[in-house]
């Protein structure tokens, strides 16, 4: 019987046959990365194996590192091992790991999504022996509007806010969402949208990179005093409740993530507004995902890997989990 190609070890995903880790996060020799959020591409690593399209993230977020770099769908072999690339549509330059190996074929998908992103390239359905999938939002409850209708919501939200003199502050993720809402935005409105510092850095990566989005200004070289009445401001999830809050006299608050899809969620966290939108895939993508990789054999990671499990095995397809340490960053 043949061996697996991925294993998990307490510094991650391990490929034996190649000698190297996906998204790992402890200290390794050998990185292949996925994608730019913190919970899967982490400083202290040897080399870096990622994909071209993904390397200005990168290097934003780790700054400079001895990474090698490939294009999508371009092979390339590590010890016993070929791999390849190819899109993942979850932010910018993400990427699915293609294995081939002793006589089979993997796909770690990393985190993925497959509703259209003018902000990347869009999902790849690469075949294979084995899945290694996600589960951010692995139960039917998760099921995703068109992320056009939702930038309209957006722009009403913020016009109605202007009436009542105040400022519409959306929390949102600095890589991935807050460049998507700005994009789609961008077919809405063509008035500024206001950002955090935090925020503004990951724009100007994407739009270095060529991405098209509404036109942006910073809120710190907004004129002291100035109090935002009818702006839209976008911002980390970090900034509410901070010291940084107090500069805007008047302001709703508003999230933009897929957990807005559960109503309590919204209530608990104390949000005016939420606004589903994720950068994950929900959970008929998820399935269908899943079937059409044609995979015998699927393993969940991070999130709801249960509710997986159960469906795919009632539908014949051998399904476990990986306990990993991946989630929290771009939901």
């Amino acid at each position: 019987m043949p061996s697996d190609l991925v294993v998990l070890r307490r510094e991650g995903l391990y490929c034996p046959q190649g000698d190297f880790f996906i998204d790992p996060w402890k200290p390794v020799e050998r990185a292949v990365i996925t994608h730019g959020h913190g919970d899967h591409a982490r400083p202290g690593m040897g080399d870096y194996f990622a994909a071209r399209a993904g390397l200005p993230v990168l290097r934003w977020r780790l700054g400079d590192q001895p990474y090698h770099a490939f294009d999508y769908g371009e092979p390339f072999e590590i010890g016993d091992a070929r791999l390849s690339f190819h899109s993942a549509g979850h932010v910018l330059g993400s990427a699915q790991v293609r294995i081939e190996a002793d006589g089979q074929v993997w796909v770690a998908s990393g985190d993925y999504k497959r509703q259209h992103d003018p902000t990347c390239a869009p999902f790849e359905v690469v075949e294979c022996d084995t899945f290694i999938t996600e589960a951010t939002f692995g139960l039917p409850i998760y099921r995703w509007p068109d992320t056009s209708d939702v930038a309209r919501d957006i722009v009403e939200w913020r016009d109605h806010c202007a009436t009542r003199g105040e400022a519409a502050v959306l929390l949102c993720y600095a890589l991935g969402k807050a460049q998507r809402v700005l994009a789609e935005l961008a077919a809405w409105t063509d008035r500024p949208v206001f950002l955090h510092g935090a925020v503004a850095a990951g724009v100007q990566v994407y739009r270095d990179a060529g991405i098209h989005m509404v036109e942006t200004l910073p809120v710190s070289e907004t004129a002291k005093g100035a109090e935002f009445a009818g702006e839209l401001v976008l911002a980390p999830p970090s900034a509410a409740g901070s010291p940084w809050m107090r500069r805007f006299k008047r302001a709703q608050i508003g999230f933009a993530s897929g957990w807005m899809r559960v109503r309590g969620n919204r209530r608990r966290r104390n949000y005016d507004r939420g606004f589903v939108v994720s950068d994950h895939a929900d959970w008929p993508d998820l399935m269908r995902t899943i079937r059409e990789t044609g995979a015998r054999r699927v393993i969940a990671t991070h999130g709801n890997t249960d509710a997986i499990i159960r469906a795919l095995n009632d539908d014949g397809i051998a399904a476990e989990a990986f306990d990993t340490d991946f989630g929290g960053e771009g939901e």
